[in-house]
């Protein structure tokens, strides 16, 4: 049975991942890149499904766990009664071949270990044959698959895993590596541990200390820095959601969706949390990535892409795997990203808006060639309904969060053209942002409910309309802002969180009411911030701060009934929001206008 979603830690070589559990098991990887099939599955199913476990053979009497200060580098402590032993984990940054590392280090005393590797590829279903080579390495091959494990213990095989014991004394360091490549080369070289370990260290420490931002916050800003730069995929900049599919919004429930693509929903959330916190290079490779995955007609963009911009990413159910304490369906792909979301048109005017007031270095003239022509199109279709920022999976409708969103591209399409001397049809556009700012007023407003509701002629919220003076839409001190607040306070918190759908909607899904949805919860904080409520906003940051796991880590979501964190782990957008809101709240509290006020000015 797998653990809480909160028991687990990720390393990762920034090109892929892993989850390691408190107990020292491996629980999920892809491999060789975030959105390749899983060879270690064991979180949506059973160990029979791939996991890779170093322990102690005995009782443990305690686990304690930290990262190596500022970086990826992941070390479990464990206290037996003979002993205490450190494991330390970590996927040294990717050169010729992707490597796990797992040092064995004794710490006091004699401690007994046992070692289980069980390779499933194909999300846990496909068994390797397995061979020992002639330097005493095991080479598994399953179709274009292969691993190699270098260790310097006895292994031996055992119901179709491989099984090593082992002892280690205080002062004594055991070093196993497990190294993909692909099966029609050769098997990759060896690499040496300890060095890798160090250079491991250095490239973490180099990268942080890239940071600008100091001060109030800094470790949990660092913590969630460090988490993008590990989901960020180095060869094309791309920023996956999350590096895990179908770990369920609602426990036991069949909300489960692959989150290991790049939505162009957090592309300005992104972008504001790398550049006010001193990265401007990954910054412009996500504009970058941004800017060639949207290439192309622009009524063929969607809502969210590969990690190299792959535009079909079909959707089917692994049926073999149980699904994580049995939430089904596993879910391979995704469908969303077939369907009509107008708010992300607005989301990529806007990221390549705020580019340019960062004076990132732009192609300029590719940028704004794709952005008229993103504009035109818009201009054509901003009226129709769609399915929303949360990828509803019924009927289209008029969701005012994405009418909100298509003002903001024609409005930060204005903006740039004026400040920056762009040729545009100016006087079109302007008639167009008055025209959709009336039709969201006069009909995404609810006079009786005297807040800003989920869809025209709904009486039903929705988490996103906290974004509407974020943006620059309406601001912060308008009644109509200040009754949505009190309507969302009202409806939408549920013991001190927010939740992103309305409570009181009869789904035909007819699932139990997903967990509190963390980013939202700092959305009301960031609106708080904006209004001037500071004190309010402090108190929502520092509760969701405080379900942050023993490393740092959070989910997509929190049941705050069953007292976990739920959802994809961990969250991109969970830390994006994060580290945005605490730049929110240091800069309000010293009367500067950024990174909340950048977008709604």
């Amino acid at each position: 049975m797998s653990q809480r979603i909160e028991d687990y830690a990720l390393i990762g070589d920034c090109e892929t991942a892993a989850l390691v559990g408190r107990n020292g098991s491996i629980d999920w990887l892809c491999w060789p890149a975030f959105d390749s099939d899983a060879c270690f599955a064991a979180i949506l199913g059973t160990r029979k499904n791939g996991r890779w476990q170093i322990a102690p053979a005995g009782d443990v009497t305690t686990t304690s766990r930290r990262y190596l200060g500022d970086t990826l580098i992941l070390e479990t402590r464990f206290e037996t009664r003979s002993g205490i032993v450190a494991l330390i984990d970590f996927m040294p940054p990717r050169g010729k071949a992707s490597d796990v590392v797992r040092l064995v280090r004794g710490v006091s005393g004699t401690v007994k270990l046992r070692m289980e590797l069980v390779i499933r590829f194909g999300f846990g279903v496909d068994i390797p044959w397995v061979r020992r080579c002639k330097d005493g390495s095991l080479l598994a091959v399953a179709g274009q698959d292969m691993t190699v494990l270098r260790a310097p213990v006895g292994t031996r095989g055992e119901d179709l895993t491989t099984v090593a014991e082992f002892e280690v004394k205080a002062g004594e360091t055991v070093p196993f590596v497990l190294t993909y490549g692909p099966s029609h080369l050769d098997p990759p070289e060896p690499i040496d541990p300890e060095i890798a370990l160090q250079e491991t260290e250095k490239f973490w420490k180099d990268w942080c200390s890239r940071c600008t931002r100091d001060g109030e916050y800094h470790d949990l800003i660092m913590r969630s820095l460090i988490t993008l730069k590990a989901l960020t995929f180095g060869p094309t900049g791309g920023i996956v959601a999350a590096p895990t599919t179908s770990l369920p919004e609602k426990l036991g429930g069949s909300r489960n969706w692959d989150y290991r693509f790049c939505w162009l929903r957090d592309a300005t959330f992104t972008l504001l949390a790398l550049m006010n916190s001193g990265y401007t290079e990954e910054a412009l490779a996500w504009h970058n990535w941004l800017l060639r995955a949207a290439a192309g007609s622009p009524a063929n963009m969607q809502i969210m892409y590969g990690i190299w911009g792959q535009r079909r990413l079909l959707e089917w159910e692994a049926r073999w795997l149980d699904g994580y304490e049995g939430a089904q369906p596993v879910r391979v792909g995704n469908a969303a990203h077939a369907q009509l979301q107008l708010d992300v048109y607005g989301e990529l005017i806007d990221a390549f808006h705020q580019s340019r007031m960062a004076r990132l270095k732009l192609n300029d003239e590719a940028t704004w060639a794709l952005e008229c022509a993103v504009l035109n199109h818009l201009a054509e279709v901003w009226d129709q309904p769609d399915h929303g920022i949360w990828e509803r999976r019924g009927e289209p409708k008029h969701y005012v969060f994405s009418k909100v969103m298509t003002w903001v591209a024609f409005d930060r399409g204005i903006k740039s053209a004026e400040t920056f001397g762009f040729k545009a049809p100016l006087l079109h556009w302007r008639a167009l942002r008055e025209a959709i700012h009336r039709d969201v007023c006069n009909n995404g407003f609810d006079a009786e409910e005297n807040a800003f509701v989920e869809s025209y002629g709904s009486k039903l919220l929705d988490a996103s309309v906290l974004l509407v003076p974020a943006v620059g839409f309406l601001p912060a001190e308008d009644p109509r802002i200040r009754g949505t607040i009190a309507a969302v306070e009202k409806h939408l918190m549920r013991d001190g969180f927010v939740l992103r759908h309305d409570p009181r909607e009869v789904s035909e899904e007819k699932q139990p009411i997903e967990g509190a949805f963390l980013a939202c919860t700092l959305w009301l904080a960031d609106a708080y911030v904006l209004s001037g409520d500071l004190d309010t906003a402090q108190v929502l940051f520092d509760r969701v701060a405080a379900l942050a796991n023993d490393v740092g880590l959070l989910a997509e979501e929190y049941d705050s009934v069953a007292g976990r964190q739920t959802g994809n782990f961990p969250q991109a957008l969970t830390h994006i929001a994060l580290v945005n809101t605490a730049h929110n709240l240091s800069a309000a509290r010293q009367e500067s206008e950024k990174p909340a006020m950048q977008r709604s000015k």
